[in-house]
C-alpha cells in the first residue's frame, strides 16, 4: 500500500538529479566561473531551513541524486548537515568540490556509502592550473586530495574545461588517469557567468542540451533552473513555491520545450559527449541513474 510519504515510482517531470548550488562563496575566482564565485561572494538568500525543505521534497518526489555544488559547497557551514539529511532519506549525494581544503574529519563523510566526489582539473602544469583558478597553490592541493580520495576508495569524477589557448587538456586527463580517476569529462568553456561574451544576451545555445531532461538545479537565491548553466532562465523560486508545483508547472514545461536537444552526431574535439548544446561537467551522462 502506498502512503502519502512514499516517493513516486517515477520522479516528477523525469528529474533524477538535482543540483543544489548552496553557496556562491569559493576560495577561487576562476576566469570562466559560471556562477562568478569568489571569496567575497555570499551564501545567497536560501536559509538552511529552505535547503532542508528542498532536500526533503526532492526525496518525496522520487529524485535519486542531489549534488552539493557552489561556489565551493564545503565553505557553507551546513553542508555536512545537508549531505547527512539527503543520505538519511536514501538519496545519492555527490559533493562537487574544488578539493582545495579538506579537513580530516570530512573523509568520514566522503567515504560513506552513497557519496561520491566531483572536482574540476585544468592542467598538469601547476602554473597553468593556478592561472585559471586565480589561486596560487590550488593545483598542488587539489591534486593531493584527489590522490587521497582515490586511495581511500572514494569514487571521484573530474571535469576538465578547455579555457586557455594551448591548454594541456590531454596531459591533464593522462595525469588524472595515472592517479586512478576513471570518470573524466572534457568540455569547452561556455559563455555563461565570467565567460559570457560582452554585449551578448544569454542564449539557449550555451546551455546544457540535457538541462531539464533528467536534471534540475536550485540556485543560491532559490531559483529553479534547468541546470546550473541555465541560471539566466529560471522557472520560479522554491522560496515562494514548493518544488513539486514548480516541476509540474507550465513555466518548467515551456522551458524544457525551448532547450534544443543534444546533437550527438555533430561532435567536435573540444565539445563534451553531448555536443552542441552540450552537457556541462555537472551533466555528465556517465552519472545518470
Amino acid at each position: 500500500m502506498t502512503t502519502l510519504t512514499d516517493p513516486p515510482t517515477r520522479p516528477l517531470a523525469g528529474i533524477n538529479s538535482l543540483e543544489l548550488e548552496i553557496t556562491g562563496k569559493c576560495q577561487f575566482a576562476c576566469v570562466h566561473c559560471l556562477s562568478e564565485s569568489s571569496p567575497q561572494a555570499s551564501h545567497g538568500e536560501m536559509t538552511p531551513a529552505d535547503w532542508r525543505t528542498v532536500i526533503t521534497d526532492a526525496a518525496a518526489l522520487g529524485i535519486r541524486t542531489v549534488q552539493l555544488i557552489g561556489g565551493e559547497p564545503t565553505v557553507h557551514p551546513n553542508w555536512q548537515e545537508f549531505a547527512g539529511l539527503a543520505l538519511s532519506l536514501g538519496l545519492h549525494v555527490e559533493v562537487y568540490s574544488n578539493l582545495y581544503k579538506v579537513h580530516d574529519e570530512w573523509w568520514d563523510l566522503f567515504t560513506r556509502e552513497g557519496v561520491t566526489l566531483g572536482t574540476s582539473y585544468y592542467s598538469d602544469d601547476p602554473a597553468e592550473h593556478d592561472k585559471i583558478t586565480g589561486r596560487a597553490g590550488s593545483y598542488a592541493r587539489t591534486r593531493c586530495n584527489i590522490r587521497e580520495a582515490v586511495t581511500r576508495g572514494i569514487t571521484v569524477r573530474a571535469g576538465i574545461v578547455d579555457i586557455l589557448p594551448g591548454q594541456r587538456i590531454t596531459e591533464a586527463r593522462a595525469e588524472l588517469e595515472s592517479m586512478g580517476v576513471r570518470h573524466i569529462n572534457t568540455d569547452r568553456v561556455r559563455a555563461v557567468g565570467r565567460a559570457a561574451l560582452p554585449g551578448r544576451a544569454p542564449a539557449f545555445d550555451e546551455l546544457c542540451g540535457r538541462c531539464t531532461r533528467g536534471r534540475a538545479a536550485i540556485l543560491p537565491n532559490g531559483d529553479l533552473a534547468g541546470c546550473v548553466l541555465a541560471r539566466d532562465f529560471p522557472a520560479g523560486n522554491v522560496r515562494e513555491t514548493r518544488l513539486r508545483d514548480l516541476l509540474g508547472g507550465p513555466v518548467w514545461t515551456a522551458l524544457s520545450a525551448s532547450i534544443p536537444q543534444p546533437v550527438r552526431n555533430a561532435c567536435t574535439p573540444d565539445d563534451s559527449s553531448d555536443c552542441d548544446p552540450a552537457s556541462t561537467i555537472a551533466c555528465d551522462p556517465a552519472y545518470d541513474d
